[in-house]
């Protein structure tokens, strides 16, 4: 449950800082208060979890042979798409991420993609043993 916890806080910490880089996704909060703006932050990062857990995998299984074919390349496309899957999702709950159209969606996932693998390199010793 630390784990989970601790990686929760770092993608959500990832997702803030990469709406300060990238103009073109950024965060529409609940309501206007410090407090809801973190939630956001929160609630959002777990609901990109659950969708690139999913959704992520099921295309990562079923476009595998294209993975190998473009070296990996096709995983930056999969993973803007799937944060434009999240923007939709939270769109329709009115709150969370705005995106402005899929290049900066693929801009934000590449983003979002590296921020979090260093900040939960930093903050694994935190989740205890893996």
């Amino acid at each position: 449950m630390r784990r989970f916890l601790v990686s929760l806080v770092g993608n959500s910490f990832a997702l803030w800082l990469t709406t300060l880089i990238v103009s073109g996704v950024s965060l529409v909060p609940y309501a206007d208060t410090t407090f809801a703006t973190i939630a956001s932050f929160v609630m959002v990062a777990l609901i990109f979890g659950i969708v690139n857990g999913i959704l992520g995998t099921a295309i990562r299984i079923v476009a595998f042979p294209l993975y190998i074919l473009t070296l990996g390349i096709l995983s930056l496309f999969v993973n803007g798409f799937l944060l434009l899957v999240v923007s939709w999702i939270t769109d329709y709950l009115h709150f969370g991420l705005h995106i402005v159209d899929f290049g900066w969606a693929m801009l934000g996932a590449f983003v979002l993609t590296v921020l979090s693998a260093i900040i939960n390199a930093i903050l694994r010793p935190l989740g205890g043993r893996r």
